[in-house]
């Protein structure tokens, strides 16, 4: 057979086409799908058809027998057996209720009335002595009886469930107010077995069985009790708004409330029965919105008792796998209205504060008998979820200001209000194990009967890490402000956790004398005193008292001396990379991820509170008296930290907890930024985490462009921790990241097309030299970033003649260098000198008040950003609050000494006053004189009304610094940033310090390196190094005063300053060149020398030097031209 053939068959019978076997069968195949499917749509119709025949019968017969019902109903109960009522009152009532109320959801009206008859009815009968006639006597009868009991009972408390839930406080009718009281009447009748008359003792334990289970059902999720409470009290008002001894909807709270902790009550309810229960209402009740508001004041002790409140917790503890889970679902399906903004877990955590936490006396305490233990885990677990809620809720965009959800005069945040209260935390520290801190004897305890027998200081350290948390995110105003004033200002807090953390993290070094400690002992390595070296004493007995209270608080004694004079004995023999070594704290060394979950929740808590309390901890404090940690402990902290943010922002996979990074962060920059104020650790410290394993310069500086070149906040990548702790880089390393930068931003450039050629694009500025700031304010003011461009200088001499020479890059580095030097002069009126013996620059607040004062201050920016960008060096260096802003970091109280000691030193002696400082008569004002007027300037509104007392000093302080340093030079730092950012990126100024950005822009030190010149220097022209005139001009330089020396280097190169890291990275390599100069053989006899000036190219940075032949004649005529103010035209 043919090929092609071969699996062809022949459909005999209907078409003389052949087809595939496969094709066949794919036909067969869809036959049957169409068949089956014909067959299925068929049954789907009847079945549609029987459910619809089916409702339109059970509803027919349901109003039948709802009119037979009530003509039954009229001839009463009164007369009537159990039986009779059982069969021809409560099982019809039952069922034509459940299909035309129930399934319906909606009870209908005349349902209502049917209801409130039956209800009525049925509390009249169960009263009856007579056991033949009351219905509930059916639960002691015989077997039939008690199930058709059960069974109808049950079925009677979820119609009175529906009731409730169906019930609208606002809006509801009386008609429906009357059936719901009757209904939660009926259910307590039902469950109470005193409220059953006939009970005797033959049928007593019948009875109570029965009882027993109605309440067991009660509790259940089918009766749909709880779920309906919970409903209704999330309707009522606030109290104050109703009249609950005047109106039925109290009735209808107290009963609610009482069916609510019937099982808690019923004690013959099994555990886990109980736990049924406790579930039920920690789902359906504990997460109401403002559940404690909206119960009557009578009924709240009842809520509160332990009865409820512990076996709700030990519910959470063991379920709350599955309670949160209901708590997501029922979340998902809630509508979008502004209360529902806060998830159940949420209102559940707040509901718990409230309950456990009562005010009598103007006191607020926890309840009597509050298992304090359990009360901490639960509000963990739900804490943990709401932070997830809220997370989710942030990254919708629908996350809002708790301080925006009110209820009467009441906001989300005062829920949370206790919290923020010492005697909480007190309570809560006092019960830890003692072996968790050596200061809980010394923590004020809080009357009441409460325990946290067992409890560990890990998780009350959890629970207010959660706080910090919450109330970070939901409080856009203040923040975690009042949880951080708490902790950080709780006597012996922040010692508990760091001995807590020490244990943890130095485990080797928490037991014994620290003194043994590697890392003590390089800590100590400081035989110049230089990290020890106490500052200048401000105040005197003014600050004894504020000392001796800190020292109180934090239970600190003095380091022993002996002790320490023993260590600074062995630690001689340590070498650098025994140092380095000794602060490489190794239980640190992985990402935040990896690090157990009671040690990030120890960490973040210390890190934030510490990180508050230095704010407000002065230099006296911190270096003096060393409150609440010694020099020794800082400097373990600072290492902890540092390690700690290197590893997890070098390792984080983008897995990093951001609270945790975000507290470490500021923690260790705050360390730092005090460090490089007053040294108190050694630079290895610093240095210790990425000695061995940080990135290449070239490699840190793409990454870090690689990630988010312009995102200069505090972030958690690879590419920003170079910026966000820079100081792991030797300070060497990170200029050279920084030209890297500026190299790829040149490169960049040119890829766009900016720099096509050497010197097209370039811009031309003419300058007279005696108006040389206001010409290129003229010409230069308006380019923006285009500065970046190569400048062509041509100099106007002081007789109005052009100078000679071409701009090969020298001329525009001498123009920078002297627009410079006239415009940050302090006559010059745009910047100011401090009062401090470094008399640092700093902006004239009086330049806002100049024509273009603003447009000036700007326009030098640009001139500092021109500089930094070519590399060129300045002679000048600005304060450091001014440097402060223009890194973006805000400057606190300890910085005004930098800028103006006397003020610093009042304020501080203002803190430590004893005495009572209304009798100084101080108010929130501060005087300044501008333009020969004196101008008063209100601290905050309202300040010169404002009187200073003890209870706002510290705000006094703090604002008074905070005008100096940040609000009074504000305007004129922005525009003098806005200059500087057009050349310079802000993330590439973040590599520096203040002093490092001060030495990055001056170079330094007002001298040189002889020898490294002379070793960095090419010889051109004939000249050697063994030339004599060459060896006569090393001998001059190196006796001239460094004023001379630097003078000459910018004759050659310029620039006064030599290049930041030394000679060898100067461009083009500095150069002697030989100018031979021909002189008569008399004249040389005679002992006459050469005439001729020296001379130099700054474009490449040549020395053009003479034959000299004698010392004295080199010497005078170098002098002579460097003190010219001239170049080319010496030539």
């Amino acid at each position: 057979m043919d090929g092609s053939r071969k699996h062809m068959v022949s459909l005999r019978g209907t078409s003389a086409r052949e087809i595939t076997r496969d094709a066949l069968l794919d036909k067969v195949s869809q036959e049957r799908e169409i068949r089956h499917f014909a067959r299925r749509a068929a049954a789907a119709a009847l079945f549609v058809q029987r459910v619809w025949r089916r409702y339109y019968v059970t509803k027919k017969v349901a109003l039948q027998l709802r009119e037979e019902w009530k003509l039954s109903l009229a001839n009463g109960f009164g007369s009537m057996s159990n039986t009779w009522i059982s069969i021809v009152i409560v099982r019809p009532f039952v069922f034509f209720i459940d299909h035309l109320s129930l399934k319906q959801r909606k009870i209908q009206a005349q349902d209502v009335r049917c209801t409130s008859s039956c209800f009525m009815n049925l509390l009249q009968n169960i009263t009856l002595v007579d056991s033949n006639k009351n219905f509930n006597s059916l639960a002691t009868g015989s077997t039939e009886e008690r199930r058709v009991w059960s069974y109808q009972t049950r079925k009677l408390i979820t119609l009175c469930s529906f009731v409730l839930e169906v019930f609208d406080s606002s809006s509801a009718s009386k008609d429906l107010a009357t059936v719901t009281s009757l209904a939660l009447r009926l259910i307590i009748s039902l469950t109470d077995l005193n409220c059953w008359k006939f009970i005797s003792d033959q049928n007593r334990v019948h009875a109570d069985g029965a009882v027993k289970d109605l309440v067991c059902f009660m509790g259940s999720r089918e009766s749909g009790v709880y779920r309906a409470i919970g409903k209704y009290i999330s309707w009522l008002d606030t109290p104050s708004e109703r009249h609950y001894l005047t109106d039925d909807k109290f009735l209808i709270t107290a009963s609610a409330v009482t069916l609510a902790l019937r099982p808690f009550q019923a004690v013959t309810v099994d555990s886990e029965d109980s736990n049924t229960a406790a579930m039920q209402f920690c789902t359906y009740i504990l997460p109401v919105p403002w559940l404690v508001q909206r119960i009557p004041a009578l009924l709240l002790p009842a809520l509160r008792h332990t009865t409820v409140v512990t076996p709700c917790f030990g519910t959470v503890q063991m379920f709350h796998k599955k309670i949160l889970m209901e708590y997501s679902e029922i979340n998902g399906s809630r509508s979008s209205s502004n209360i529902n903004a806060i998830s159940r877990a949420g209102w559940a955590l707040s509901n718990i504060i409230c309950l456990v936490t009562t005010t009598a006396n103007n006191s607020t305490n926890f309840t009597d008998y509050v298992d304090l233990v359990s009360y901490v885990q639960v509000i963990n677990i739900l804490a943990e979820e709401f932070e997830v809620d809220l997370r989710l809720s942030a990254d919708s965009c629908s996350l809002f200001d708790g301080e925006d959800l009110t209820f009467g005069s009441l906001r989300y945040m005062d829920l949370l209000k206790p919290v923020t209260m010492q005697w909480h935390l007190a309570s809560l520290m006092a019960s830890v194990k003692k072996g968790s801190s050596d200061l809980t004897d010394s923590l004020s305890t809080t009357s009441g009967k409460c325990s946290l027998v067992g409890g560990e200081l890990c998780d009350v350290a959890q629970f207010y890490s959660h706080m910090i948390r919450i109330f970070s995110m939901l409080n856009t105003t203040v923040g975690s402000l009042p949880v951080l004033n708490m902790l950080s200002f709780t006597p012996g807090f922040l010692l508990n956790i760091w001995d807590r953390l020490e244990k943890l993290v130095f485990p080797a070094n928490s037991q014994g004398s620290k003194g043994s400690s590697c890392i003590d002992l390089a800590s100590q390595k400081r035989n110049d005193g230089a990290f020890d070296k106490k500052p200048k004493q401000f105040v005197k007995d003014g600050s004894v008292k504020w000392i001796t209270m800190l020292q109180r608080i934090t239970a600190k004694q003095k380091s022993d001396p002996d002790h320490v004079e023993f260590v600074s004995k062995q630690v001689s023999g340590l070498g650098d990379e025994d140092i380095i070594d000794s602060w490489d704290v190794e239980p640190m060394r992985v990402a935040s991820a990896s690090i157990s979950k009671d040690t990030s929740f120890l960490l973040h808590l210390f890190c934030a509170t510490y990180a508050h309390l230095l704010l407000v901890l002065d230099d006296i404090e911190f270096y003096e008296r060393q409150v609440p940690f010694t020099l020794e402990q800082q400097r373990r902290i600072a290492s902890m930290l540092n390690m700690l943010v290197y590893n997890s922002m070098l390792h984080s996979n983008g897995q990093l907890d951001k609270f945790l990074m975000d507290a470490a962060v500021k923690c260790l920059q705050m360390l730092y930024e005090r460090d490089c104020r007053h040294q108190f650790c050694p630079p290895s410290l610093w240095l210790a985490p990425a000695r061995v394993s940080r990135p290449p310069i070239a490699a840190a500086a793409r990454l870090h462009l690689a990630a988010r070149p312009d995102d200069y906040s505090t972030t958690t990548s690879v590419g920003s921790f170079i910026t966000t702790i820079p100081h792991v880089y030797p300070f060497e390393e990170r200029v050279l990241i920084f030209r890297e930068f500026i190299k790829m931003d040149k490169v960049s450039r040119k890829m766009a097309g900016e720099l096509t050629g050497p010197s097209e694009q370039s811009i031309e500025v003419v300058v007279r030299r005696g108006h040389i700031v206001e010409d290129g304010f003229r010409q230069l003011n308006s380019l923006g970033s285009k500065l970046k461009s190569s400048i062509h200088v041509s100099f106007v001499g002081e007789c109005g003649l052009p100078e000679a020479g071409l701009d090969y890059g020298g001329l525009s580095k001498e123009f920078l260098t002297d627009i410079a030097k006239e415009a940050f002069s302090p006559d010059y009126g745009l910047f100011t000198q401090t009062v401090t013996t470094e008399r640092l620059l700093i902006p004239n607040t009086a330049a806002i008040f100049r024509d273009n004062g603003i447009q000036m201050i700007e326009f030098l920016g640009r001139i500092v950003g021109k500089s930094l960008y070519e590399g060129l060096l300045l002679d000048y260096s600005f304060s450091r609050a001014f440097v402060q802003k223009l890194l973006g970091r805000y400057s606190f109280l300890d910085e005004l000494s930098t800028l103006d000691p006397e003020l610093y030193k009042n304020l501080i002696y203002l803190k430590h006053y004893d005495g009572d400082i209304e009798e100084l008569s101080l108010d929130f004002t501060v005087t300044e004189e501008s333009l020969g007027k004196l101008h008063v300037i209100e601290l905050k509104p309202g300040g010169k009304d404002t009187s200073v007392t003890d209870e706002n000093k510290w705000q006094y302080i703090h604002a008074m610094a905070d005008y100096k340093l940040n609000r009074q030079i504000l305007p004129l730092s922005h525009a003098f940033y806005r200059g500087l950012t057009d050349l310079i990126s802000p993330s590439w100024l973040l590599l520096f310090n203040a002093s490092e950005f001060n030495q990055l822009l001056s170079g330094g030190n007002h001298d040189f390196d002889v020898d490294d010149l002379r070793n960095n220097t090419q010889y051109t022209g004939g000249y050697t190094e063994g030339s004599r005139t060459v060896k006569l001009f090393w001998e001059v330089l190196s006796g001239l005063e460094p004023k001379e020396r630097c003078m000459l280097l910018k004759f050659v190169t310029s620039c006064s300053r030599a290049p930041l890291l030394g000679f060898k990275y100067l461009q083009p390599i500095f150069t002697i060149h030989k100018v031979a100069c021909d002189m008569p053989l008399w004249a040389a006899i005679g002992g006459h020398d050469v005439e001729r000036l020296p001379s130099a190219s700054t474009c490449y940075n040549t020395l053009k030097l003479p034959t000299y032949k004698r010392a004295s004649t080199l010497k005078a005529k170098l002098l002579y031209a460097i003190n010219s103010n001239a170049g080319f035209e010496l030539s």
